[in-house]
């Protein structure tokens, strides 16, 4: 399912309030992680937005892996149980296509995680849903199979890695896992 939203539309579809320091439908820890060639090359990414919202911007500068991270429980420590969410809606654009690993607690380390491919937008702003059936997962032989079943990355998610290797440049608007509201924590 795939809605373009237009210049004027607004992308933030958050139920409730925003968390007090900046955030994307309540998550606050949009991180660029230091691995691979990206711009910010570490830190938030997270930039303001009109008068009172923000936005996730991050360019993938090179040919090779790189990788942004969002933690669910906007801390590192935080994990939330997807396993009775039906997927999400995520708000983006991207220049390139890209892979999401979704990465439970117990096996945060590494590339061998379970991934659902996150098409180019053409550099448009669209909102699609990711679903998280099974068949909608898979790996990349490049970085390895996982060792557990998908429905354990469900139960104890601990984050969104977004990887890709091809240069990208990206920014996120919104991101609502049905089923789970994240925590604001500062």
């Amino acid at each position: 399912m795939l809605f373009t939203l237009s210049s004027t539309a607004v992308a933030h579809a958050s139920r409730g309030r925003e968390c007090a320091t900046p955030s994307i439908d309540r998550y606050q820890q949009w991180i660029a992680s230091g691995e691979g060639a990206t711009e910010p090359a570490t830190g938030s990414i997270l930039v303001p937005q009109g008068r009172h919202g923000h936005t996730a911007k991050i360019k993938f500068l090179a040919d090779d892996w790189a990788v942004m991270v969002l933690w669910l429980g906007n801390r590192f420590e935080a994990q939330a149980d997807l396993s009775d969410s039906r997927g999400f809606w995520m708000t983006y654009r991207a220049t390139n296509d890209l892979y999401v690993q979704l990465r439970p607690a117990e096996f945060w380390s590494g590339g061998d995680k379970w991934v659902t491919k996150i098409p180019s937008t053409g550099g448009r702003l669209v909102k699609r849903f990711f679903s998280f059936k099974t068949k909608n997962w898979t790996y990349l032989p490049a970085l390895g199979k996982p060792a557990y079943p998908l429905a354990d990355a469900l139960d104890d998610a601990r984050g969104l890695v977004f990887v890709g290797n091809t240069k990208n440049d990206l920014e996120f608007r919104g991101l609502e896992i049905d089923g789970y509201r994240p925590p604001c924590v500062h």
